[in-house]
């Protein structure tokens, strides 16, 4: 899409503090974090929530969350915990429609949500 924000930093043409990349997903850090460690994790491949997902991304998104346990592992907070938060559509908290998990992590991150 060429107006999504995310869109256009995985072309590069808005500069990210990049952690992670390869063919399919990027991660980066966010620029309003929420936690010492927030970095966002998203497939190149446009997908605008998680309500949009096909059958034919289902491996993509695993492959996501594998990607996540590698940067908790590489930022050192596998071991001691972090969060994972996927906000879905506007009443959701979405604000850029582009699939995107929040890796949350540093400090204790306070009361269970669920």
């Amino acid at each position: 899409m060429n107006d999504c924000l995310f869109c256009k930093i995985i072309k590069g043409d808005i500069p990210s503090d990049k952690v992670y990349e390869d063919e399919e997903i990027l991660a980066f850090k966010d620029i309003n974090p929420a936690a010492p460690i927030h970095i966002l994790v998203i497939p190149k491949k446009h997908i605008s929530s998680l309500i949009d997902i096909e059958p034919e991304d289902e491996m993509l998104i695993g492959k996501i969350y594998s990607v996540i346990n590698k940067i908790a592992e590489q930022q050192g907070v596998k071991e001691k915990g972090y969060r994972v938060i996927v906000n879905c559509g506007e009443d959701g908290g979405q604000e850029v429609m582009h699939l995107h998990f929040h890796l949350l992590a540093g400090r204790k991150l306070g009361e269970k949500i669920i």
